[in-house]
């Protein structure tokens, strides 16, 4: 019997090293930003590990052609009075240690966002809307009394305060976090990739994080929608700089590469099938601390809006990689408005009156000032630094001032931002849902900069609970003028991204959508399951 039992190991051994072995597909792509804590965007989302997203599966989210699918919900409706929201979620889900997923880890999941100092509160109080999530989150009211329930192992319950007839697409942000390992470890089941579990499409292999590059596989688990069509996934922020990223791809290092402007047209005449465009809906502005010198005076804020050259600023320095933004909403964005954006001029004289309007005629008296930015990969490290050094010689060429500039990792900026830490940022923002209430929520009632003007807010209140579009619109218009009246922001580009994609990446990831558009990383979710690599 044991001769019997070693022949067929024998046997069994042999088999194995005849039979050929399939080749696992990798693609190296850039992405997220080199320093990340938690690998939990419930977490953080602004200092989290790179593509901590795609380890979960969220209620919903965009394809390429931004229409919202569903992913953990299969389906959902809204009450007659447009205040509670049902979502009921596939059968089958589960955590990658084979752990069932359920309602209550989403709703667990804005539950401990709510009382635990998360970085994103306000997108679920203004864009959400959750009932009692204000109250909550200042610690005046129980979490118990959100507007948050399971109702059963694969029903949530959302009541707002107002309608939100956008609220699918709000919860394209809203992510499972597994209550069973929290209970057992913390937050720390989200620091060590021996703890992590996944709901979504991809499983951690490894994470380094002194550049916070991570290895994901394809998850043996996952039974929702949009299966990985590769077997592993490399994301390597170091990646995301052009000056680095093009170097690799030419070497055969990366999958993918953006483009800054001097390597747009040599990437053009070698790969030009591989040349990728979009147009994000994204803006970069910039922001002040409304209390602080210089910046409270409005006069010295429409001084620099009138003194910016958006279109010498983006046909000269970003040529091909950013348009001329006058509008906190880009081009194309449900709620544009041209008819604000052209307010947008570059007017010297008018810009140098505001200043001496201010005390400072020709700048003489202007303290010096430091605007800082943040450190970063993608389109915005094609754009920003070049446009912080424009930005500095276009100020002291038309209003005499001298700007210094700084630059900071994403954590510091944001603690800076956030600490008001400094009275001037050149500060990015990306959609995260369609709606033009994305945009303009970044500056409700404190927000992302810390604004509070009692006007807007009683605007923006009043166009997000409007059910009719006209009306929306009109009102979110008179909200931006306000902004631009009293200079609260400074719209500068939207950005365009250009990349060069290897002919190996093939599948409709990589496939323009009807406008002529390649998404990539942005829409990781779609894009990331949608390739395949030759």
């Amino acid at each position: 019997m044991n001769a019997l039992v070693r022949l067929a190991g024998i046997m069994v051994a042999a088999t194995s090293l005849s039979a050929p072995v399939l080749a696992q597909t990798t693609v190296v792509a850039p992405s997220g930003s080199t320093a990340g804590t938690y690998m939990d965007y419930m977490k953080t989302v602004y200092d989290r590990g790179t593509g901590s997203e795609l380890l979960q599966i969220p209620i919903a989210t965009f394809d390429k052609e931004f229409e919202l699918t569903p992913m953990a919900a299969e389906s959902w409706t809204q009450s007659e009075d447009g205040l509670t929201w049902t979502f009921k979620l596939r059968p089958g889900l589960v955590w990658s240690d084979g752990e069932p997923l359920t309602a209550e880890d989403f709703v667990f999941a804005l539950q401990r966002a709510a009382t635990s100092g998360y970085d994103f509160a306000w997108y679920w109080d203004f864009a959400g809307g959750i009932k009692g999530w204000k109250e909550v989150t200042e610690g005046t009211a129980d979490v118990s009394t959100l507007g948050l329930k399971a109702v059963d192992d694969l029903t949530i319950e959302v009541t707002t305060v107002a309608p939100k007839p956008y609220l699918p697409s709000v919860t394209s942000l809203w992510y499972p976090v597994p209550k069973h390992k929290v209970d057992e470890l913390g937050d720390d089941w989200a620091l060590d990739v021996a703890t992590i579990v996944s709901s979504g499409p991809f499983e951690i292999e490894s994470w380094e994080k002194s550049n916070n590059s991570v290895v994901f596989t394809k998850s043996d688990t996952y039974t929702g929608p949009w299966s990985p069509m590769i077997d592993r996934l490399e994301l390597d922020p170091t990646l995301n700089a052009p000056e680095v990223g093009l170097p690799a791809f030419l070497a055969g290092d990366a999958d993918y590469s953006f483009l800054n402007t001097g390597q747009v047209p040599v990437a053009t005449a070698r790969y030009p099938d591989g040349i990728r465009k979009n147009a994000v809906f994204a803006t970069s502005y910039i922001s002040y601390d409304l209390d602080a010198a210089p910046f409270n005076d409005v006069n010295v804020r429409r001084a620099f809006y009138y003194a910016v050259d958006r279109a010498e600023l983006t046909s000269t320095v970003l040529k091909d990689i950013a348009i001329p933004a006058g509008s906190i909403l880009p081009p194309g964005y449900p709620g544009y408005n041209p008819d604000i954006a052209a307010e947008a001029v570059f007017d010297p004289e008018k810009a140098k009156q505001f200043l001496a309007d201010a005390g400072f005629p020709n700048g003489e008296g202007f303290p010096e000032v430091e605007i800082w930015y943040r450190e970063e990969g993608g389109y915005n490290g094609a754009i920003v630094p070049a446009m912080a050094q424009y930005l500095q010689a276009e100020f002291k060429e038309v209003l005499g001032i001298s700007l210094n500039i700084r630059a900071l990792p994403g954590p510091e900026w944001m603690d800076g931002l956030r600490g008001k830490k400094n009275n001037i940022f050149i500060a990015p923002y990306e959609y995260d849902y369609l709606d033009p209430s994305n945009f303009y929520g970044i500056f409700y009632n404190g927000g992302r900069h810390g604004y509070f003007i009692p006007e807007y807010d009683e605007i923006i209140a009043k166009a997000d609970s409007e059910s009719d579009w006209d009306t929306r619109y009109k009102l979110y218009a008179e909200a931006e003028q306000l902004m631009i009246d009293q200079g609260l922001i400074l719209p500068l580009v939207h950005p365009v991204t250009i990349a060069v994609v290897s002919d190996q990446l093939t599948g409709d990831g990589v496939a323009p959508n009807s406008l002529g558009f390649t998404q990539l990383d942005r829409l990781g979710h779609y894009f990331f399951t949608h390739i395949t690599k030759q």
